[in-house]
């Protein structure tokens, strides 16, 4: 058993994580409305990312450059495309082209996320000055992706909190999948070691491949303040109980649950500033922490919050996310419509106490 957890621990990111493919019901495509929401919360800043790099006149040559860092498939990475590319047209001629590249990881679903690629062109080639090509770039961003100084723009959202691979010590971490008030001081420290090495990579690749004064928006789930209590009663510990359910009534296998973890971390403001400042590339220009709505259609104005059709809406894009993850451990001795019918009804509750997800956004400029 021993042998089987470390061999579990030990798992590379890249081997198993993705979205749920293609645009069945199930699907990520179906099921991303808190990514989009998400998105749409970092216009702000993204506008004035771009322009005050375009007031400061970094472009040497006409053709921009710049990369989506994980992102996934379905209609919410266009929208992240066209936004960027609609905002580079109001501020001038500056350029004459555009590149935009695609990130990741090589399981991601490329084929649909192309497939969508001609309505794009269609829409933005009536209305651009610019012409725009778009690539497909697979391949973990903990890694270098492009040549030295082509970069010139990158954004990402809910990316950066997943990490490279499941930290190693996690041991002791029993019926839990993910950090909680049970789990063992050195849990915490082993996934924030883990978070610490993987942004600091993330953010030494950029600094290689970035123009000076080159930008990057990303935003990631976190926490608001350095105590930990924050982490526990999350989406993660309800999985957990479930899980532990099902062991209970024989559906699968302790040591199954017990080498089991999510391969997340939810950073604090605190911590994010200070890898940036150690790693030393990039210039902290802005940082926001903010709340994003787990069900989005809660911030239309005079609509009552119903807590199970709210809870089945984050069920459904939270299985989108996490349901290749269990498949890649437990197989498929897992029914994860009854899963996740489960799983909506203990959420309802937290719902209604715990509505939102921290989300912390920030603007990087290459030194």
């Amino acid at each position: 058993m021993e042998k089987f957890m470390c061999k579990v621990v030990k798992m590379e990111s890249e081997n198993f994580l993705h979205m749920n493919k293609g645009d069945g019901e199930t699907s990520y495509a179906k099921n991303s409305t808190i990514q989009k929401y998400a998105i749409t919360k970092t216009w702000v800043i993204l506008d004035e990312t771009l322009k005050n790099m375009v007031d400061n006149e970094i472009f040497e040559e006409c053709c921009f450059k710049m990369v989506d860092f994980g992102c996934a498939s379905g209609p919410n990475t266009l929208l992240v495309a066209s936004h960027i590319v609609d905002t580079l047209q109001n501020f001038g001629d500056r350029f004459q082209e555009i590149q935009v590249f695609l990130n990741d990881l090589p399981d991601n679903d490329f084929n649909n996320l192309f497939k969508l690629l001609q309505n794009f062109y269609q829409e933005k080639g009536t209305k651009m000055k610019q012409q725009c090509f778009v690539y497909g770039s697979p391949g973990s961003f903990y890694d270098r992706k492009f040549p030295r100084k082509s970069m010139h723009f990158a954004y990402s959202s809910y990316s950066i909190h997943w990490l490279s691979k499941v930290p190693e010590g996690l041991e002791d971490n029993k019926e839990n999948i993910y950090i909680a008030m049970t789990s063992p001081a050195k849990v915490l420290e082993a996934y924030a070691n883990q978070f610490r090495r993987d942004f600091s990579k993330f953010l030494s690749a950029r600094g290689e491949e970035f123009v000076c004064s080159g930008r990057m928006v990303l935003s990631l789930a976190g926490r608001p303040i350095e105590d930990t209590s924050s982490i526990d009663e999350n989406e993660h510990c309800i999985l957990a109980e479930i899980l532990h359910d099902m062991v209970v009534e024989g559906l699968i296998k302790k040591d199954d649950l017990y080498s089991f973890n999510v391969p997340i971390y939810t950073p604090c403001p605190q911590e994010v500033e200070t890898i940036i400042s150690d790693e030393g590339s990039f210039t902290l220009d802005r940082m926001d922490g903010y709340p994003v709505l787990w069900d989005p259609s809660q911030d239309v104005e005079g609509l009552l919050f119903e807590k199970m059709r709210s809870a089945k809406v984050v069920a459904d894009g939270l299985r989108a996310v996490l349901e290749p993850l269990l498949a890649s451990h437990f197989g498929g001795i897992m029914n994860y419509n009854v899963v996740f019918e489960k799983y909506a009804e203990k959420l309802a509750e937290h719902l209604s106490k715990e509505p939102s997800i921290f989300t912390i956004a920030i603007s990087l400029r290459r030194k």
